[in-house]
């Protein structure tokens, strides 16, 4: 036996992550973190683009991990289906992790590669179809649920929605919540740079971060901070409204704002990558979302010991306990949500009390060596179910 071959076969399982596209978002920057902090001993890492990837993938720290670029075209592609079966031929995973709807419909391709191990994690719906109502849709993900060995989900609403619409059975059905660094996303201390943005002392600061897409209905948020205004004459001179992120949506809110004569009220820098120095800077962070799994960008601001005023939906309630850690209100109900935000401008002290709760019950439920473990274990979990590699002595997480 030659020594590469030896090398080869005493290297850790190798484990592709097919995702849509490699940019600043929750899920992505989720996936990021696992990466960087699992256990290089335990598995290797290559993630695989449909479409590409950014400037974004310099956050991978990880020596050894590869990026790959498939340039899928709209619409089925079937050539993206046969660039993948040939890559995964090359790489000869022991695992392959799709994400979402986009990914799904590769576990076959996956299948005819020889790739033993095949899990997709729902992280939220097609923001083309937040509510899972298009049944072409479904009746893909019931169609591709022989092909893997998990229909994970990241929140409990999500998980219980596989098992009754898409009928994924409990052996097959797992939740793995997100998970914070709460080390990176903290209360601002004394000491500490001002926050990046446009705002000066004495500003109220309502903020959100997110991509600007249908589903995460920032123009509800935009709504309701023109109502807050009216709301609140005796503080409109201090309210300020930051929504970080980029998307379709954000000429249109940028329009929006403009029109409503807020272009120094109202702050829209696009994509930043700085959200936790800029989250510090906030006073309460708002989420409009119509749809939402375990929302990432929540659980940040929690860590940071901001109050959420959010909307009722999908797993936001498993995360924001109303009254206690935030505020709930129905979803694209401007003035509900203006209302649960108004309590918080008049009440700091309130507003303090349910940021700091927030704090504690990411620290109790979402830390980020929990949720590197979870995902460590469903691995060695299925790897020794397929006879792929020896039970590790312990949980590598680093």
């Amino acid at each position: 036996m030659t020594a590469a071959r030896s090398a080869m076969q005493e290297a850790p399982p190798l484990v592709v992550h097919l995702i849509y596209r490699l940019d600043f978002g929750g899920l992505e920057s989720l996936l990021v973190e696992r990466i960087n902090r699992m256990c290089a001993t335990r598995y290797r890492h290559a993630v695989v683009c449909l479409t590409d990837y950014t400037a974004f993938a310099d956050k991978i720290r990880r020596q050894g991990v590869t990026l790959h670029a498939l340039h899928k075209q709209p619409g089925l592609s079937p050539g993206t289906h046969l660039a993948l079966w040939s890559l995964l031929r090359r790489l000869n995973p022991t695992i392959i992790h799709t994400y979402n709807l986009s990914a799904i419909e590769y576990a076959p391709v996956a299948l005819l590669a020889g790739v033993p191990v095949r899990i997709n994690g729902a992280h939220g719906r097609d923001h083309h179809d937040p509510h899972g109502l298009n049944a072409r849709h479904n009746l893909l993900r019931r169609l591709m649920l022989p092909f893997y060995d998990c229909y994970y989900a990241n929140s409990a609403a999500m998980v219980k929605w596989h098992s009754d619409v898409i009928g994924v059975p409990s052996a097959k059905s797992r939740l793995l919540s997100n998970g914070i660094d709460t080390a990176r996303f903290r209360p601002r201390e004394h000491g500490d740079a001002p926050a990046p943005g446009p705002f000066g002392d004495g500003c109220i600061v309502i903020g959100s971060v997110g991509r600007i897409q249908q589903v995460k209905d920032h123009a509800t948020l935009l709504e309701a901070f023109i109502l807050l205004r009216q709301q609140l004459p005796e503080q409109r001179a201090r309210l300020r409204l930051a929504i970080v992120g980029d998307g379709p949506l954000l000429p249109a809110l940028r329009a929006r704002a403009a029109q409503a004569g807020l272009e120094r009220e109202v702050w829209l820098p696009g994509s930043r990558a700085d959200v936790a120095e800029i989250l510090r800077g906030f006073h309460v962070f708002a989420m409009a979302s119509i749809a939402e799994g375990t929302p990432g960008a929540a659980l940040e601001a929690m860590a940071s010991a901001l109050p959420v005023a959010a909307t009722r939906v999908g797993g936001i309630p498993e995360v924001i306990e109303d009254g206690v850690t935030g505020a709930l209100a129905p979803p694209s109900d401007p003035q509900a949500l203006a209302d649960a935000l108004a309590r918080y401008v008049a009440a700091p002290g309130l507003a303090a009390q349910h940021g700091q709760a927030g704090r504690a019950r990411v620290l109790r439920h979402y830390a980020m060596d929990a949720m590197v473990a979870a995902y460590l274990g469903l691995y060695d979990q299925l790897c020794e179910q397929k006879h792929q590699t020896r039970k590790p002595e312990k949980t590598c997480v680093e």
